[in-house]
């Protein structure tokens, strides 16, 4: 009895020792280009927060920020970019399953988080550096607890980096015609993520890391900018790997014609001459936002009525051919060449934004099914729903048939397609078709879903994955796929099953499931019906 007790209290005082957190004002400190920088350690991770990369005007390409004495505190998220529509009220029940950390708007905004089992040790760590989603528009770095950096830099030996930088119109209004200083504004967002670049290749080995060993990954819009960081001539060299998790969008970037008329829309609604456009960057963030959304309407308009392409949701913030910055659509001959030597790591899930959630079908009989499917395929709707046994027979539940994803999938597989037959890099494809047990499996495998199991964050997002055993299984599995391929360049490890590099015809991928297995692509029929 008595040995029970001791061993019960060893192991209590092991686990406490573990889950601690050590601090203190001269604890941790590393130095950086900028300065001295304290952090904190738990659970064997040491762990910096909102260290400056950058700094800039409004409009202004960044440059380096003004370097600081002492030691800066750096323990806590720094701020986020402001959203054009600040959250003011969230739908209870998706919220919870999200669970998202607002953070705190500030247009000086471009801050780094880093994550490492080490500093100052000798080692070199491969790199992760994360680039948060959101469109090009919204969200940050800390926006979603599975993004936390911790679990994969414990699991994996490794150093996670996460960034935050300015967004939505602050990043990509185009004041290029109004002064020398603007000539980067249509694309100083992606400037930003440069910057941060620039900042691990002088800093990160102080913090264990290896500056020739960097993997760039991001899911949704972040994979949409990773993807724009392979476009980018004066981004070479800077990551050496690529992972882009449902962000392959088809869409081609707006020219600079297109982007410098939205600018002029701009001056036009807040009534300012364009000799006076300085002016804009003293205007309240929120009369700006409202400007230009009024701007984007007008000039989608005007495409629109000329004939022009505007995308399905009309025209955003985002990256643009400018001619200097971005020379090359990203799935252009160029563009390809730059990245030729990149691997990538390209997937999504299988149901991303599933229509069944909006529509109040998640539960809906086949009849119900049946006339959504009607209303939205027409005559191919009978066509449709076979292309999708097909491609999944398993399935029982008739929301199943409308909820596949052929939003993102498709640009995926096309990019797949594209890198792999250009030569160079080998390309890895994966599909992730587990499904969440929570709400009674409503959300299936949702967007973002594979952020828990990507970073081994399953405790942490519990709301989203259930925190059930099968979950923390396949978590093992994803998260070491990742880790090894920003490791080797090759996401193989003897928890899967062999993994073949992608190529057009064999068209191997991973399915991520509670059992993975590599199957051929499924749903090409399926594409060709409904893919425009």
């Amino acid at each position: 009895m008595k040995k029970n007790l001791l061993t019960m209290a060893l192991m209590s005082l092991s686990f406490w020792s573990q889950a601690q957190i050590s601090t203190g004002v001269d604890f941790a400190v590393v130095p950086t280009d900028n300065g001295k920088v304290r952090g904190y350690v738990h659970q064997g991770i040491y762990t910096y927060k909102g260290i400056p990369y950058a700094e800039a005007a409004r409009f202004e390409a960044p440059h380096k920020p003004k370097a600081w004495n002492g030691v800066r505190s750096s323990l806590s998220y720094g701020p986020v970019a402001p959203l054009l529509d600040p959250t003011v009220a969230v739908q209870d029940e998706s919220e919870f399953v999200y669970n998202h950390s607002w953070g705190y708007p500030n247009e000086d905004c471009m801050r780094i988080n880093v994550w490492t089992p080490g500093i100052q040790d000798g080692k070199k760590r491969p790199v992760l550096f994360w680039i948060h989603g959101g469109g090009f528009t919204s969200g940050s770095s800390q926006e979603l607890p599975s993004t936390d950096g911790e679990n994969l830099a414990k699991k994996g030996d490794v150093v996670v980096v996460s960034i935050n930088h300015r967004l939505n119109i602050t990043g990509y209004l185009d004041m290029s015609a109004y002064g020398d200083k603007y000539k980067t504004s249509a694309n100083n967002s992606v400037l930003d993520m440069k910057a941060a670049l620039e900042w691990v290749k002088a800093n990160i080995e102080a913090f264990g890391g290896d500056a020739s060993n960097v993997t760039i990954f991001g899911q949704s819009g972040g994979g949409a900018k990773v993807n724009t960081l392979m476009a980018m001539p004066s981004a070479k060299g800077l990551f050496h790997k690529a992972i882009n998790q449902s962000g392959a969008f088809r869409s081609n970037m707006l020219d600079k014609k297109t982007t410098q008329s939205i600018t002029a829309e701009v001056l036009k609604v807040l009534n300012i001459a364009p000799t006076q456009a300085d002016s804009l960057q003293k205007i309240p963030f929120a009369q700006l936002a409202a400007a230009g959304k009024k701007a984007l309407a007008v000039v989608s308009a005007q495409l629109k009525a000329a004939g022009k392409p505007v995308g399905g949701f009309g025209l955003s913030w985002g990256p643009s051919l400018d001619g200097e910055v971005l020379p090359y659509q990203v799935a252009s001959k160029e563009a390809l060449t730059l990245s030729k030597d990149v691997p990538l790591l390209i997937g999504t899930v299988k149901n991303e934004f599933m229509p069944s959630l909006g529509a109040g079908l998640s539960n809906a009989g086949l009849p119900e099914i049946d006339a959504y499917m009607k209303k939205r395929y027409g005559d191919k709707a009978d066509a449709v729903k076979v292309a999708v046994n097909k491609a999944y027979p398993n399935d029982t539940k008739p929301s199943d048939l409308i909820d596949v994803d052929v939003m993102f999938r498709p640009g995926a597989v096309e990019q797949a397609n594209l890198k792999s037959g250009f030569g160079g890099a080998p390309v890895f494809m994966y599909l992730m078709t587990w499904q969440s047990p929570v709400m009674g499996g409503k959300y299936k495998a949702i967007h973002c879903i594979d952020l828990p199991f990507c970073f081994n964050n399953i405790a942490r997002s519990e709301e989203m994955t259930g925190g059930q055993k099968d979950a923390y299984v396949l978590a093992d599995k994803m998260s070491q796929a990742w880790i090894n391929f920003a490791r080797l360049g090759n996401p193989n490890h003897k928890g899967l099953p062999s993994w073949p590099a992608y190529d057009a015809s064999k068209t191997p991928t991973m399915h991520f499931n509670t059992t993975c297995e590599v199957k051929p692509q499924l749903d090409q029929e399926l594409f060709k019906l409904v893919v425009q």
